[in-house]
């Protein structure tokens, strides 16, 4: 009796092929999602005109959006937005609409809207320093009131401490206390072979097509803002979501919290505070009244909502800082 030999299995040979169809299929339709990205931006580029001016600095060119008050137009307020925040100036449009008493400036630093993306590391000083570059070369007539959101509170404790005579006044939304912790090492957005996976996700329209389907996710609450603001703010979001100097700041939280924590504000500097009181808030006013507690004129005021506090309380804070501001100013009289 003559015993055959068994014939080779071929399933990991139909593994392979299966995992090689796979793998093209994949790259195919990465690679149609890329072009496709590449094309609708290139349209969004075309039929959207850039809005503010570009203004020249040491490291390159920030895009700064002014906009004229119709009345104490003398004195201005300098907005700054917070971390990854995509298009600070059309960010702040409610805000801005309701202080149309002010002169109101909104710097865009590097990554942000439609300012450049050198590759300048994202410290506190350089932040700092590119702002006054920026506000000096326009001749904002000092001092003036600088008001910054989130992670643009170190900016400003630091920005008040190295320029006190620019500065009249501080407002700060819902800004993070410099208080330093460690970074876990998932929400470094590079690997170990330097891929920087968010504009990965950018680049290949995958981040595109994932706000298509659920615009929620980054769209601001409220109705305060216009379809062409919402259309242009989802836009921005696309083109800079990512990219290196975000990326930088954001992996340099820990090291510019270390610089600034021991900084208070001057004593006669004036400290306005809003905080958000929604559940994802972890604000905490005494901290804050603790911080600020050899500032002879402050105020912490405690609002509803969530953590972009002007997408939906515009009109309360611009009724809070008015009447902060004439406080202040009629004190200087005194």
């Amino acid at each position: 009796m003559t015993i055959s030999a068994p014939a080779p299995s071929r399933t990991p040979g139909r593994r392979l092929r299966t995992l090689g169809v796979v793998t093209a299929v994949a790259a195919s339709l990465l690679l149609a999602s890329t072009i496709a990205n590449l094309a609708v931006a290139q349209v969004e580029r075309s039929a959207t005109a850039p809005y503010g001016q570009r203004v020249q600095t040491s490291h390159g060119a920030l895009n700064v959006v002014r906009t004229p008050g119709n009345g104490n137009s003398e004195q201005s307020i300098v907005l700054l937005g917070g971390l990854a925040t995509p298009a600070p100036a059309l960010d702040y449009a409610p805000l801005i609409r309701e202080l149309r008493n002010y002169d109101v400036v909104v710097v865009e630093g590097f990554g942000y809207g439609y300012s450049d993306q050198p590759a300048v590391e994202r410290t506190v000083e350089n932040i700092t320093d590119e702002l006054h570059q920026v506000l000096t070369a326009l001749n904002i007539p000092r001092p003036y009131v600088l008001a910054g959101h989130s992670i643009a509170g170190f900016y400003t404790l630091a920005y008040a401490n190295r320029y006190r005579d620019d500065v009249s006044a501080v407002i700060g939304i819902d800004p993070t206390l410099a208080v330093t912790h460690s970074i876990p090492a998932e929400q470094n957005t590079e690997s170990g072979m330097g891929i920087n996976w968010w504009q990965l996700a950018s680049a290949t329209g995958l981040l595109r097509w994932a706000t298509m389907l659920a615009p929620g996710l980054v769209e601001p609450d409220g109705n305060a803002y216009t379809p062409s603001e919402r259309d242009q703010m989802l836009s921005l979001f696309n083109r800079n979501f990512g990219n290196s100097p975000v990326l930088d700041e954001t992996n340099r939280i820990e090291e510019n919290a270390r610089k600034v924590q021991r900084l208070h504000y001057p004593d006669d500097l004036p400290v306005l505070t809003f905080l958000a009181s929604g559940e994802e808030s972890s604000a905490d006013p005494e901290r804050y009244e603790s911080q600020q507690r050899n500032v002879r004129q402050h105020k912490v005021v405690v609002l509803p909502g969530a953590h972009y506090l002007h997408w939906t309380q515009a009109p309360a804070m611009a009724a809070e800082i008015q009447a902060f501001l004439g406080a202040t100013s009629t004190l200087g009289k005194n």
